[in-house]
């Protein structure tokens, strides 16, 4: 560990909105400064450092931060821009954080934020102390004992009721809905909002192994469920989808149903691509060949769930991260991520969350041999090796205008029969 006496704490958010950010700010800044430090805000994310811009600066005192905690979205903004060089304007940024004369920096965000924390903490050397405290409403950061990053919880509570009430909607139009859902990487928010609300099924990437994924694969899952519910006199259905399945997806066939668009760091932007429409074209094509007439209506979500004000558990959570952080840097410690594990703040050296020798941040993604996700499945109504027999299979071969045996050749494979 090393540390200063004197200089000026720094906070900085990255990445996307998630419920909690100001939680942080707030109570990081209150606590620095009732140990007699100077508080300052990088407004814009990591982009004006990047810039040589030195008026990001919004110096921060107790009454500026004191009831901001509440309130959703961020006093700090943020983004993801990073310029094209970005290795070769590196310098630029750390030569802005010393022009600042930031001796310690929290950072809060992501896992592209943490990935710069790290960066900024091995470049500094010894310069500057740097604490990272994880946010986003994907749950995609390893946090020990599978806590969850801090916005989940806040992002999952309104995606629940959002659900909620699209699935009397479709209860009273009898028609299907299919929504989508931020998480790139991993499926815990789609899988969360659907056990929750109880939505009919819920797909995310991690249930399927393959490589390259298979549009008609995936619409073939989603026309079983409907199927299934048809079988037994149910009309109407709600499906959850992860975003995270356009990245399994071929970009050149999914360019053939849309049309691509980047984000500031050249990411493809998987919340732009509209995963339910291309779903709902191939499944409907699919019933109509078999006389089965259904409406299906896509939706996305994520927007409006990631600037929400925070309820009571994310309210609790960043104020105890965010005073971590700072009690961290007055230690003198440096390069870790602040987490509460079993109620006990601690931090995990970012050398713990690195894949080497690639620098990328390990991400954690949805485990599906667990118990949890066994019981999200129970509850879905889709395919299983059980309908493929006896009376089942001739009720759903019936639905569809098939015979037993067509009806198994042409969807068993879902169920690996």
């Amino acid at each position: 560990m090393r540390g200063k006496d004197n200089g000026i704490f720094g906070i900085i958010v990255g990445g996307g909105p998630a419920p909690g950010i100001n939680g942080v700010i707030s109570s990081a800044a209150i606590e620095a400064i009732n140990e007699g430090k100077t508080v300052v805000g990088i407004k814009g994310g990591f982009k004006p450092l990047f810039e040589g811009n030195t008026d990001c600066v919004l110096p921060l005192a107790i009454s500026d931060v004191s009831r901001i905690h509440s309130k959703g979205g961020s006093i700090l903004r943020t983004s993801r821009d990073f310029p094209e060089r970005v290795k070769e304007k590196f310098g630029v940024l750390m030569s802005t954080l010393k022009q600042l004369g930031i001796s310690h920096l929290i950072t809060v965000g992501g896992e592209g934020t943490l990935f710069m924390a790290n960066w900024i903490d091995s470049e500094s050397r010894g310069d500057m102390n740097v604490v990272h405290v994880p946010k986003t409403i994907d749950n995609d950061i390893p946090l020990p004992g599978g806590a969850s990053t801090f916005g989940y919880q806040t992002a999952r509570h309104f995606g629940v009721g959002i659900v909620q009430n699209m699935m009397e909607d479709a209860k009273t139009t009898g028609r299907w809905y299919f929504i989508t859902t931020m998480g790139r990487h991993a499926g815990h928010l789609a899988l969360g909002i659907g056990k929750a609300a109880g939505a009919t099924i819920t797909l995310i990437a991690e249930e399927f192994t393959e490589k390259q994924l298979s549009f008609n694969k995936v619409a073939d899952v989603l026309a079983g469920s409907i199927i299934k519910r048809l079988a037994y006199g149910i009309d109407h259905g709600v499906a959850i989808l992860a975003e995270g399945l356009a990245e399994k997806f071929d970009y050149e066939g999914l360019s053939d149903y849309e049309q691509l668009e980047k984000d500031e760091t050249g990411r493809t932007r998987l919340s732009e691509i509209q995963l339910g429409r291309v779903l709902k074209n191939i499944v409907m094509q699919t019933l109509d060949s078999m006389g089965i007439h259904v409406t299906i209506v896509d939706k996305n979500i994520g927007y409006e769930l990631r600037a929400a004000d925070p309820i009571p558990y994310d309210l609790e959570y960043t104020r105890d991260l965010g005073y971590g952080a700072v009690r961290y840097l007055l230690k003198g410690g440096t390069g870790a991520m602040i987490v509460l594990n079993d109620g006990h703040l601690r931090a995990i050296p970012f050398a713990d969350l690195v894949e080497y020798p690639s620098g990328i941040i390990r991400v954690r993604k949805v485990d599906i041999a667990s118990e949890t996700y066994e019981v999200a499945l129970k509850y879905m109504r889709r395919l299983t090796a059980d309908d493929f027999e006896g009376e089942r299979l001739q009720r759903l071969a019936s639905i569809t205008n098939m015979s037993p045996a067509e009806f198994a050749g042409r969807f068993g494979y879902l169920a690996g029969i």
